[in-house]
């Protein structure tokens, strides 16, 4: 095998297919587009998942159950994760959850759970604690610092209104 064989015939820039330029370029006549039917038509685009008349997969394939598109992500990060990754003092933030990759990719609300234990006095922040974890940290000394979750639009509006009806009088 020559070494330089593998390269060979790779281009940086793949040029672009030109069509409608006659016989000679094997794009030209009908431009790709076959002989009649509604693909060779001017103006036709057919919907993504559509499959020639026959049940689109998406159809066929089965759900289950329902699927809440605008539920909270909840990360949960044990006690004991929190014990092996941190010293004795340190906070526990979100961010340096992160940095020690107990608490990955996004969320929108961090849960403490019981499981292990906890040997050292530690002060955790986190959305929501298991009654276990809550019992573990208070035994261990530490302190636990409950964040506020995203606030509902419902109460955002309610808030608004409350705003305009105290600026007006």
């Amino acid at each position: 095998m020559i070494l330089d064989d593998v390269h060979r015939g790779i281009q940086k820039n793949k040029k672009r297919k030109r069509i409608g330029r006659g016989p000679g370029s094997g794009h030209g006549k009908t431009s790709g587009r076959g002989h009649k039917g509604q693909g060779s038509r001017a103006g036709n685009s057919s919907h993504p998942t559509f499959a020639g008349g026959s049940m689109p997969m998406v159809r066929r394939v089965p759900k289950r159950g329902f699927n809440n598109r605008f539920a909270d992500t909840v990360v949960v990060v044990n006690v004991g994760q929190i014990d092996a990754a941190f010293d004795a003092g340190e906070e526990v933030t979100l961010e340096a959850l992160a940095a020690k990759n107990l608490a990955k990719g996004r969320f929108d609300l961090l849960k403490v759970l019981g499981d292990g234990e906890l040997t050292k006095k530690l002060k955790i922040s986190g959305h929501r604690f298991s009654k276990s974890a809550a019992e573990k940290i208070e035994k261990a000394g530490g302190e636990m610092v409950v964040l506020p979750g995203k606030t509902p639009v419902a109460e955002k509006q309610r808030e608004a209104r409350a705003k305009k009806k105290a600026a007006k009088s």
